[in-house]
Formats: C-alpha cells, structure tokens, sequence
C-alpha cells in the first residue's frame, strides 16, 4: 500500500541506514529523502537538518547527542535553538510523540526493530504524517505480537 507511486512524497530518516541500498530502497519510496547521521553511520549525512513542509518547520536528528537520551528538557531546548515547530528525533528505538509548550515531538522508533542495549522489548515501529495546513495528523505503526497497529495522533500549530 505505502508503495504505490506518489503516496509518500517525503522520507525524514533519523539515520543509520548504514548502506546506500538501504538509501536506495528508500528512494522507490519517494523522491524527497531527507536523512541526519546516526551514531552507527559511516556516509556523509549532516548531523541535524531542518525542512520546511507546508507551514511546519520540522527539525531532524538522530537523538544520540541529546543527553539524557529522549530527555523532554534537553529535546525542548534542541526545538528551540532549531526553532522548528516540530522535532523528530530517535536513537532509543522507542516510538514517543507528544506535545510540550506548544510544540511537537516525535521520535519514531525502529522500523526493524533493531536491538537497544537499553530495552530488550523494542516494538518495530515507524510514522507517517499527513500535513494539511496548521494540521499534522501522526499515524503511527507498531507491530504488536503480529499484529500491525495503527494509532492516530493529531497536532494543530
């Protein structure tokens, strides 16, 4: 269903994709690939980006250099040294999102579910965002025991 042509205009990665074929895979996906490097990447990605996409200013970061790692006050502080409206950061492999000082915050998780030496129960876990306007509507996937879940989460500017 995601594969279709043109149903996925951008890709925002929190890196470590660690190959270009992962790259790759990526681009017959969407054209638009936005990537920031991991702590595991060996290609030239940036070490944080902003985009804007509609209204939104979307900051991009893998998470490892926010200390403690998903920390709410050291997230807060990075959202506004980038003054982005939203910021997707990552490393824990643990999907998050929630809203603070009026401002949103995802971290998506992992896709593959990738070993974290911090948890030993990492649900496989990715985001799509529908942006219309001052809306984004977050859908996230979670793959649950076999069972693909989809939770609907929504947050006006």
């Amino acid at each position: 269903k995601f594969k279709v042509p043109g149903k996925i205009q951008h890709i925002l990665c929190m890196g470590n994709l660690r190959t270009q074929q992962n790259y790759d895979y990526l681009r017959t996906l969407a054209v638009d690939i936005r990537v920031v490097r991991g702590d595991s990447e060996n290609l030239n990605y940036p070490e944080e980006k902003v985009v804007t996409i509609g209204q939104f200013r979307i900051g991009l970061i893998h998470g490892h250099q926010v200390f403690p790692w998903g920390d709410v006050a050291s997230l807060a502080l990075l959202q506004r040294q980038l003054d982005v409206d939203i910021l997707i950061s990552g490393h824990t492999r643990r999907f998050e999102a929630f809203e603070y000082e009026n401002k949103f915050y995802i971290n998506p998780g992992s896709a593959t579910g990738a070993y974290s030496a911090l948890e030993t129960n990492i649900i496989p876990s990715f985001v799509l965002m529908d942006i219309q306007a001052s809306t984004v509507v977050t859908y996230v996937y979670q793959l649950i025991e076999d069972d693909v879940k989809v939770e609907k989460i929504e947050f006006k500017k």
